[in-house]
């Protein structure tokens, strides 16, 4: 079975940026996919954070989630996650 360009069998270690990389297309597909069912942007949005957020807090502990996410605001005010990059 093949995802994204890999073989499921396959074995060897994936490098972290792929990994990254191949969640966000199920992730970007997933959206699509819902957004063609009628789920508002908005409920995603919301829906993908409580699930990214709960995934940190069963994974590092709710003070590693939250030292993580002191942090959003400082990125998210410096254009980190921003589609559209600004013109020179």
């Amino acid at each position: 079975m093949t995802t994204m360009g890999r073989t499921v069998e396959s074995r060897e270690p994936v490098p972290e940026h792929e990994q990254k990389r191949v969640a966000l297309g199920y992730l970007n597909e997933a959206w699509a996919e819902a957004r063609l069912d009628g789920i508002d942007g908005d409920c995603l949005a919301q829906a993908c954070l409580f699930a990214a957020l709960a995934e940190f807090v069963s994974t590092y502990g709710e003070e590693a989630a939250a030292t993580f996410t002191e942090g959003l605001g400082a990125r998210i005010r410096n254009r980190e996650f921003s589609l559209e990059q600004p013109r020179q």
